[in-house]
């Protein structure tokens, strides 16, 4: 199976503050990967460079046969703003926003397509109701729905799970082992370990710099989770700043 991702080297960060430090590594295509570590460990900021939502201060993100219209990203829901007044149904239908093209037209089979992922998510019941009215759960099963449509190949997830009831964090664990079984890439930030030994195969631990990359069982190995603590309670929020310039 080929390689999707390949990081190059590759430091992120923000006002030029390193986050994520010197990664270099390739996701495989069709991998269902966990990205782990402390709190501050740059997890986020590695979803949102791959994404191309932040630049590299370092090296270089290539993605192998892969555009980023391709990927499907979903922050915390502590970024997205739920005042907007926008119903269930069409928040999914933003997940067609290729297939819609520049006027929005809504086609039959595209409002089928947002009603089948709302019965996947067990939402269809929900589809005109206001999504600020929706619980913390709910709305991430929306969220779900709107990538269920997207059909993307590379799915990068920050702590989906967060806040999220144990009823709804098992039918979105099962989404998203069906898009593993289809051959999507997956990579999900968490904070349960047990849930990453019960549901991954692959982990990427991060104490912003790599501590360990491959199998999930030799990952969350003892020693690797004391180095990454150890690293962690090392942290100088006031380091240098990276002076060199950002990759092309």
């Amino acid at each position: 199976m080929g390689e999707i991702i390949r990081l190059h080297g590759v430091t992120f960060g923000y006002e030029r503050h390193p986050a994520v430090h010197h990664l270099s590594g390739a996701v495989r295509t069709g991998a269902l990967t966990a990205v782990i570590g402390p709190n501050g460990a740059g997890k986020s900021t590695l979803l949102k460079g791959i994404m191309g939502l932040l630049r590299p201060l370092e090296g270089r993100v290539e993605l192998v046969g892969l555009k980023r219209a391709e990927i499907a990203y979903l922050p915390q829901q502590a970024e997205i703003d739920r005042s907007f007044p926008v119903n269930v149904l069409d928040t999914v239908l933003l997940g067609h926003w290729r297939a819609m093209g520049a006027f929005g037209a809504v086609t039959a089979p595209l409002l089928a397509g947002a009603r089948a992922a709302l019965e996947a998510v067990g939402l269809m019941e929900f589809a005109h109701r206001p999504i600020a009215s929706l619980s913390v759960g709910q709305f991430q099963r929306v969220l779900f729905a709107r990538m269920l449509v997207q059909d993307a190949r590379l799915i990068l997830l920050d702590e989906p799970f967060s806040a999220v009831d144990d009823r709804t964090t098992l039918d979105l664990l099962r989404l998203i082992a069906a898009w593993h079984q289809e051959g999507r890439t997956v990579m999900v930030v968490s904070h349960d370990l047990e849930q990453v030994r019960t549901n991954f195969p692959e982990a990427l631990l991060l104490a912003r710099e790599p501590v360990a990359w491959g199998p999930v069982a030799d990952v969350l190995a003892p020693t690797n989770l004391a180095r990454a603590r150890a690293m962690s309670e090392a942290w100088d929020e006031h380091a240098a700043r990276c002076e060199r310039g950002a990759a092309a």
